[in-house]
């Protein structure tokens, strides 16, 4: 602290005019105690008077020269975290350890007098007005061999002693928990928009180089290390190689003036089109004909592990084919979605057993609502209520109603009256037996699910069945497309399309640059992953996705079965897609009868909407 000259004595502390008589009687005896000898050499004419003004030309002595607290200062404003944690040892308090270190009595005498002030300064600091005088009386009543200095410089009692007070630190927010994965979707996507507040410029205009690598690496099933944080993506040769990889897709068959994803309700896209085959029986012969030898592939390298997954998309559903091991089954498994009582019947005649999932998961819940229900009470309201509620979800009384009909009719004919009544034919019974079951044509609750070695008649049962290809409209005569991440025979490769576009968007009352990147196209569950993948590391952890979803495929995110994880760990290392897309679509999709329609990164950590 800077010097204040013509502050009188009087402001000064109790415990800093102790500590400076003890410095003047020390200087008039002139002989000092054994225990400092470094003070022995100072004479009387060198004793500066109790004055606030500065001894001039004096020389730097203890207690001559010293710099001086300013009195009106408060303790507040004097704190200082050196003071506090001021310790004392036994080295620093002997004067001989002082001199084998090699330090002069000048710097002794100012480092001991530094010491008292902070030692008073705390003493004033911790103890009140009482405190300190019972400190005093209890010091000078200890050994005449210690001086008056000697008793100031003496550590505390265990019983005044307080904790050094530190600064306080900052308690270190609850990190939120990082997801660093999103459930497996199992849906089709027709459209993908993501936005960045980081550009996204990195992932157009790739070099015919970078393209050529692409392709090779999906061809050979190849997959670079990427850059975990990469400086510049646009100058990341892997980066953009990857991200060709990751647009690949191979389909059967494609006409190149033709779109032949999505099938269903696209009479507008076929409309006007040439369509040379529509009245020709020898090219829709032919077609079938590749397209049975390309399905007939797709089968077996499914059943060898070799493709994961494939999509046949017809007219009037689309049908989803796993290889054993994904989404949590031991089996092949396919879904097909919507369905009709017609393609239904179909398939019972051929021997193809299914089951309906969403109608089963309703049938048990509703019976365990019903037993709760008994358990609970046995009232008649709650009894009439549950058979109302029985009879709207599932027209499960039907059978019951049948045959009530069929008892009314032979009563009436014991009677003799049955000639007078009009009685319902067969049929009118037959559609009133199952007008539960067709209520759910072409709706989410019509999916079907076929597994084991039923999926190897189902695929037979395609090839052979006229009704999977449409017999009028704008695709008559056209197979149905057939989508895999793999080759397979007769398959061509196409690439997704991706557009990117820099916008300025308002937030709050500013704009931000955002970059936006499109991607039109089949997006299969592999894409989706890998494209995520990349812009986790490019886009630094920071990036959304909204998702456009092709709406029959977003029910086959059900559980077919009952999940067998211990049994569906299968080596699928050999299918084509890469360790980390394998692991995800492993799992159980936990989305039900929904599919995801937004994902967001925030610092690494996902977030969802379905």
């Amino acid at each position: 602290m800077s010097e204040h000259f013509g502050y009188s004595p009087s402001f000064k502390r109790p415990a800093e005019i102790l500590r400076m008589r003890c410095k003047r009687a020390r200087s008039d005896t002139g002989a000092g105690s054994t225990d400092r000898p470094e003070q022995s050499g100072s004479s009387p004419t060198c004793v500066r008077t109790f004055s606030p003004e500065p001894l001039s030309g004096a020389q730097n002595h203890s207690g001559v020269g010293i710099k001086r607290r300013n009195p009106f200062a408060k303790i507040e404003n004097t704190y200082s975290p050196k003071k506090k944690r001021l310790t004392f040892s036994d080295a620093s308090c002997n004067p001989e350890n002082s001199d084998s270190s090699g330090i002069t009595n000048n710097e002794r005498d100012e480092e001991s007098s530094k010491r008292e002030g902070a030692l008073d300064l705390a003493l004033s600091f911790r103890l009140d007005e009482a405190q300190k005088q019972e400190y005093r009386q209890a010091s000078s009543q200890k050994s005449g061999s210690l001086s008056d200095s000697d008793v100031l410089l003496e550590e505390e009692p265990e019983h005044i002693k307080s904790p050094l007070l530190k600064s306080p630190q900052a308690s270190a927010p609850t990190a939120a928990p990082v997801c660093t994965q999103y459930p497996a979707d199992w849906s089709l996507k027709t459209r993908l928009l993501l936005t960045s507040l980081v550009s996204l410029s990195w992932a157009e205009q790739l070099k015919a180089q970078e393209e050529a690598q692409g392709l090779s690496q999906h061809c050979r099933a190849q997959f670079s290390s990427l850059p975990h944080s990469p400086q510049d993506p646009r100058s990341c040769s892997e980066l953009r190689c990857a991200f060709q990889q990751s647009l690949v897709y191979w389909q059967h068959p494609s006409i190149p003036w033709l779109s032949l994803f999505p099938r269903i309700n696209a009479e507008r896209s076929f409309f006007g089109k040439s369509a040379p085959w529509a009245h020709d029986a020898t090219i829709q012969q032919s077609l079938m004909t590749e397209w049975s030898v390309s399905l007939s592939s797709l089968y077996s390298l499914l059943k060898a592990r070799l493709c994961p997954y494939f999509y046949l998309c017809s007219y009037q559903f689309t049908v989803l084919f796993r290889a054993a091991g994904l989404g949590g089954s031991s089996s092949i498994t396919a879904f097909i979605s919507p369905t009709t009582r017609g393609l239904r019947e179909a398939m019972k005649a051929e021997g193809i057993e299914f089951s309906l999932p969403l109608l089963e998961e309703q049938r048990r819940c509703r019976e365990a609502q019903k037993q709760t229900i008994h358990q609970e009470e046995e009232q008649k309201e709650q009894e009439v209520t549950c058979s109302k509620l029985s009879d709207t979800v599932d027209g499960g009384d039907h059978d019951g109603d049948c045959r009530d009909e069929d008892s009314t009719l032979s009563w009436l004919k014991e009677m003799g009256v049955q000639d007078k009544i009009k009685k319902p034919d067969l049929h009118t019974l037959q559609l009133h037996k199952e007008g539960h079951v067709m209520s759910v044509d072409h709706k989410p609750e019509s999916v079907i699910c076929v597994k084991g070695l039923h999926t190897f008649t189902l695929i037979n049962f395609f090839i052979n069945w006229k009704g999977v290809v449409a017999s009028s409209g704008s695709q008559a005569g056209l197979p149905p497309t057939l989508l895999a991440p793999s080759a397979f025979r007769g398959a061509t490769m196409h690439t997704l399309k991706s557009r990117c576009v820099n916008v300025r968007s308002q937030v709050g009352s500013s704009y931000q640059n955002i970059s936006s990147l499109e991607i039109t196209g089949p997006v299969l569950p592999s894409s989706l992953h890998a494209i995520l993948t990349l812009l986790r590391p490019a886009q630094k952890g920071n990036f959304s996705a909204a998702l456009y979803t092709h709406t029959p495929t977003a029910v086959m995110n059900v559980h077919g079965t009952k999940q067998q994880v211990g049994e569906a760990s299968v080596e699928l290392s050999s299918c084509g897609l890469h360790p980390a897309s394998i692991q995800q679509l492993q799992q159980p999709s936990t989305l039900g009868k929904t599919a995801l329609t937004h994902i967001t990164m925030n610092n690494y950590s996902y977030t969802w909407k379905n």
